[in-house]
């Protein structure tokens, strides 16, 4: 299962302690393949480091890197569909790059994917794609 995570989401599921570290033991289980660009990893670096410290950002950075089911996606063409916070049309365009099936965020700006369902990208929310991951992999067995 291809997937973009924006930042927020997966910072709130770096803690063990979190009650979304589901998301992250999935990353680390290889249950989803996690699409991001040079300009994704910069981000999460530099929320990581503010919001947890360098450790913790340069070892959470270190260990997905070394994750087989991690895909860095080359972006040719920008988008730009996201007025109203241009930063994250880097998650979009990276979504929409790697033809990935699903964008996990809280996020409002992201709505206007709803607009274009022909990108076939699923817009979820957290606690959303939880009952994704749980149903993938309750199929699979």
């Amino acid at each position: 299962m291809r997937v973009v995570l924006d930042t927020n989401v997966l910072l709130v599921a770096i803690s063990p302690k979190s009650k979304s570290r589901w998301l992250f033991d999935a990353l680390l289980n290889g249950d989803l393949t996690l699409c991001v660009t040079s300009d994704i990893l910069d981000e999460y670096a530099e929320i990581i480091e503010r919001e947890m410290g360098a450790e913790v950002a340069e070892m959470t950075l270190d260990l997905l890197l070394m994750l087989p089911t991690i895909q860095l996606i080359h972006k040719y063409f920008f988008w730009q569909l996201i007025e109203q916070d241009p930063d994250d049309n880097k998650f979009v365009d990276c979504a929409i790059a790697a033809s990935a099936q699903y964008l996990v965020s809280e996020d409002r700006h992201f709505q206007v994917l709803k607009k274009y369902g022909y990108f076939g990208i699923e817009l979820v929310k957290l606690n959303e794609f939880r009952s994704v991951i749980v149903d993938a992999t309750s199929t699979e067995k």
